[in-house]
């Protein structure tokens, strides 16, 4: 276990950055985790209109105002604020990314910091992040069960992640025009630069999804198979073959298979459609028989029948990434699924 640290020593050497857009009380829960913790905090607001700088400074916050002048993107947001922390602190040796509907769990810091300091080759570390209200609804759940990744040696993260300041300056830190998928893609950068990534045995966070809606849902794995795409093409010299794997079944899935049968329909379509119902049938039941020797039967019902319709959700997200960078030369608008309107139960 890391030995105990002077109050003003552990906030020279750590920081933390906040990423936060309309959250609300999530981010006032989020900022209130971090309190006993000891080192200084930056909210980096985009365009918020529910108050939220003003709040976050009576918490004790420095708050970054995002200009509206430029797109706002997460991988923005974690960049100023990481400049802001480093500027007034430039002794930092570890930063925590956290995203606004977060809030960190007890003894995670503690953890993760004895991590990065006894394993000098190790740059990054993250650990469970959990839904806060995972009954709440099916989507949810849905994102509990998402979570529910491997221990041991990482090839990516999410949006919460403690790293070394050093690496992050070092690398250029996120790229800020990627939309959606670039904390793998930071974490790509990382590892292809010498550095380690590993995932814990320990909660990390708790996150407040707040997704009661299909169309919530579906935007969501709209904004997946985006970043799918993006990432995929722009790694296209070292990529990661799940990545590929995981985009061409999207295209046949979500693709291929609808369009064959639409195409045979004047000839055909009744046999073609029920060889369609089977086929998807039969995805359905391979990865349901998978999820089920991790989870309980009907968690793993859900997840099979998620991750089927998901085809169709990716792979509008990823024709809308070939529309824009390829056809139309330019990136997109950010995609946001959550919206004002998503309130915590």
């Amino acid at each position: 276990m890391e030995e105990s640290r002077p109050p003003g020593e552990a906030a020279s050497s750590l920081g933390f950055v906040v990423i936060g857009r309309n959250e609300g009380e999530r981010m006032l829960r989020c900022l209130r985790s971090l309190a006993e913790c000891g080192g200084p905090v930056v909210y980096v607001d985009s365009g918020s209109s529910d108050h939220s700088p003003e709040r976050a400074r009576e918490l004790g916050a420095q708050v970054v105002e995002l200009d509206p002048a430029r797109p706002f993107t997460a991988a923005r947001g974690r960049n100023e604020g990481f400049r802001a922390l480093s500027e007034a602190h430039p002794q930092l040796a570890f930063v925590q990314f956290l995203d606004g509907d977060t809030e960190l769990a007890p003894g995670w810091i503690d953890a993760a910091r004895a991590t990065l300091e006894s394993q000098p080759e190790c740059v990054a570390v993250c650990g469970r992040r959990r839904e806060r209200h995972p009954d709440a609804s099916r989507y949810n759940r849905l994102i509990d069960l998402e979570w529910d990744t491997p221990i041991g040696e990482a090839q990516a993260f999410g949006g919460d992640v403690l790293v070394r300041a050093s690496w992050v300056a070092s690398t250029g830190g996120y790229d800020e025009s990627l939309i959606a998928g670039e904390d793998p893609e930071f974490a790509h950068r990382l590892r292809l630069a010498g550095g380690r990534i590993l995932r814990l045995d320990r909660e990390m966070t708790r996150h407040d999804a707040a997704l009661q809606r299909f169309s919530q849902w579906w935007r969501r794995q709209v904004r997946a198979g985006h970043a799918y795409a993006e990432l995929v093409v722009r790694q296209r010299r070292a990529p990661d073959r799940r990545r590929v794997r995981h985009l061409a079944s999207v295209a046949f899935w979500g693709g291929v298979v609808p369009c064959a049968t639409v195409a045979s329909a004047l000839l055909l379509w009744a046999a073609l459609a029920g060889l369609a119902v089977c086929a998807y049938a039969w995805l359905a039941w391979r990865i349901y028989r998978d999820a089920a020797t991790r989870w309980s039967a009907s968690d793993a019902r859900l997840y099979a029948a998620a991750c089927v319709v998901s085809k169709f959700a990716e792979l509008w997200g990823a024709l809308g990434f070939a529309w824009n960078r390829v056809l139309r030369g330019r990136p997109g608008a950010l995609i946001e699924y959550k919206g004002p309107e998503a309130k915590a139960p």
